[in-house]
């Protein structure tokens, strides 16, 4: 016999019917199991009277029948744990592909759903992690990359240590800071470790303080803040903080240089709720993408979202901006516009942190 005629059996007898799958309890099974096995083995012994044949002889006949009714009624009982059995040690290798045939509506038939759920969630995971992995290492070798190639012609005396050259310089080292950062914020989202300390907030004076410091990062852009007068509002200044500055971050380097970005700042439809808004007259984010946008290390495939180019994101300040809204209880959605991107951050009214 060869090597693959045991795995052709094996398949074989793993499609093998099984009766009892319908019922919906495995006691209930073992009672069926104990029935039918006591009848078989009574039928062949009042089977063999009328032939002639005495109890001694027709009874090993019929326990030996009994026995193989058993292994067909046992095999669909146990088949799903031995299947588990088998995808727990691919699991243990690294792989998260195999399933269970979960076709009892029992106990076991349940359990089998439950693994077969948690071997699709350790897959994606698993992928997430891979993906993760070699989204950071090609993150954080471009600017390394390009720092240490600056900071060589520099040493080599290829190129004189100009503004120019130093500012080069400091913006890689910038950017290997940004990521760092929004890196760090991101293990704190996985670990757990990130609580609101909610505090009102005036929404005019908030929204200047982050307009101003993405104007000092992109002195291209054109900012116009929109805030309805006297809003104010209960929320996290640091987190909140975090989602319009990357909100503003992610407008300024995908609109055209010098068109404006505007930052609406609007009360919620509850009282106490806020509303906001950043717009921008790029290339917009297509349907299909918006979905994934709000993913880690995701840029979109809309022109202008283009992995790589310079002042290029990382792909994380979205996510990041999803995370913080998320801890406030809020919604953050790409909204349809004629032209441009617009994304709505709404937040729910909330109490304000004791001290």
């Amino acid at each position: 016999m060869t090597t693959g005629e045991p795995r052709v059996v094996h398949r074989l007898w793993a499609r093998l019917p099984r009766p009892l799958d319908p019922l919906r309890s495995i006691k209930v099974k073992f009672g069926v199991v104990v029935v039918v096995t006591a009848c078989v083995a009574v039928l062949i012994v009042l089977w063999g009277y009328p032939l002639g044949f005495r109890a001694r002889q027709t009874m090993p006949v019929g326990v030996l029948i009994s026995l193989g009714v058993i292994q067909l009624l046992a095999h669909g009982m146990t088949a799903p744990l031995r299947e588990m059995t088998a995808a727990a040690r691919a699991m243990a290798r690294g792989d998260y592909s195999r399933r269970v045939r979960a076709t009892s509506r029992d106990e076991v038939g349940e359990l089998a759903q439950a693994f077969n759920r948690m071997a699709a969630d350790l897959a994606e995971v698993d992928r997430q992690r891979r993906e993760f992995v070699a989204n950071v290492s090609h993150e954080l070798r471009t600017p390394i990359s390009a720092l240490r190639a600056v900071l060589e012609n520099v040493a080599d005396g290829v190129t004189p240590a100009t503004p120019e050259v130093l500012d080069s310089a400091l913006e890689q080292t910038e950017r290997l800071g940004r990521l760092v950062t929004q890196l760090l914020d991101l293990s704190r989202v996985d670990a757990g470790a990130a609580a609101l300390d909610l505090d009102r907030l005036d929404v005019a004076a908030f929204v200047a303080d982050v307009v101003a410091e993405a104007a000092a990062g992109h002195p291209d852009a054109a900012f116009e803040p929109d805030v309805t007068p006297g809003l104010r509002a209960v929320a996290d200044r640091d987190r909140l903080h975090q989602v319009v500055a990357n909100l503003l971050d992610n407008a300024a380097r995908h609109g055209p240089p010098g068109r404006p970005v505007t930052v609406t700042a609007r009360p919620g439809s509850a009282p106490g709720g806020l509303v906001l808004e950043v717009a921008d007259e790029g290339p917009g984010i297509p349907p299909e993408e918006r979905a994934r946008v709000f993913e880690r290390f995701s840029r979109g495939a809309a022109p202008g979202l283009r992995a790589g180019t310079p002042g290029g994101g990382t792909g994380l300040g979205l996510a990041i901006a999803r995370w913080a809204t998320d801890l406030h209880g809020g919604d953050i959605t790409v909204l349809d516009t004629p032209g441009g991107c617009r994304i709505r951050v709404t937040l729910p009214p909330r109490t304000p942190t004791l001290p």
